[in-house]
């Protein structure tokens, strides 16, 4: 690791927090004072792809907690744990009783929309809003995008996923994360990387992709979270995502709850790198003080 990603990664590290929970060391960033908004992740990304935002949402009178979920960024990668996402929602709720939280609002992308959807659907009293970012409702029909495939099948994703390096992700970055590929410095993309691999080489989120929840029974559940009317939801779509287009996964979000207000911004996957201003804006417009 260069001598600059590892400056990034300890002073993220130094923002943050560690906290137990469940016999697991779960890293967290924790900014600002207020109504809470806790921010999922989704993969190959961590708590990292959302410090921009987290520094927005406390500027905004607004506490936010970011999420670095078991197998990714800083947190623990244990071997036997359930790496899918009604255990991940499972665990959240168990994160959040470790900080006696109670009332949360999501702020939520990609696979950390059906963890964040499954933790309303297990307990709706706690969320009060929720804003989505580029993701997937419809998961018992979703199709991972063509260069996520093959980290669903044993050794093709070992391989694609030894290709994964400081040296190949600024172009995966540049391709599909983001519009404006200044908004990001090599240094950062690396540090990317380097939280994704980490001590295990990535063997955590090889687990997590193969172990998508992609059945009806859980789907439904996702559905019911998401047209639960006890609180406000919203979109805001990174409108040039090649992995996610809005019309394929951002309309089925629409169409479930008619009424949904959509925010489209220019940005790609990672629209947190580069719209961080108008996400924290508009998590603070749904927010009921």
């Amino acid at each position: 690791m260069s001598n600059e990603a590892n400056t990034i990664i300890s002073q993220h590290e130094s923002n943050g927090n560690y906290v137990m929970v469940d016999g697991l060391k779960i890293f967290y960033l924790d900014a600002g004072m207020g109504p809470v908004v806790f921010c999922i992740h989704g993969v190959p990304t961590s708590s990292f792809l959302y410090r921009k935002v987290v520094q927005q949402l406390q500027l905004r009178g607004l506490r936010a907690i970011a999420i670095d979920l078991p197998g990714l960024g800083l947190s623990d990668r244990p071997e036997s744990f359930d790496y899918t996402f009604s255990n991940f929602g499972r665990f959240c709720s168990l994160f959040l009783d470790e900080l006696k939280i109670d009332g949360v609002n999501l702020l939520i992308h990609d696979i950390g929309t059906p963890v964040g959807l499954s933790m309303a659907a297990q307990g709706s009293n706690r969320i009060k809003s929720i804003t989505v970012l580029n993701s997937m409702l419809d998961v018992e029909h979703f199709v991972k995008p063509l260069l996520m495939r093959p980290f669903e099948k044993p050794v093709l994703g070992e391989a694609e996923l030894a290709m994964l390096t400081p040296l190949t992700f600024p172009l995966m970055m540049k391709g599909a994360g983001v519009v404006n590929s200044d908004v990001i410095t090599y240094e950062e993309t690396a540090a990317y990387i380097h939280l994704l691999k980490r001590e295990d080489d990535g063997k955590a989120f090889l687990k997590i992709m193969r172990s998508f929840e992609q059945t009806k029974e859980f789907t439904d559940r996702c559905f019911r979270a998401w047209k639960n009317p006890a609180y406000p939801v919203q979109l805001v779509w990174g409108d040039k995502d090649p992995f996610l287009p809005y019309e394929e996964h951002g309309k089925p979000f629409e169409e479930a709850r008619p009424g949904t207000p959509v925010t489209k911004v220019e940005a790609k996957h990672f629209l947190q790198e580069e719209q961080y201003e108008v996400i924290a804006a508009k998590v603070k417009e749904l927010i009921v003080f």
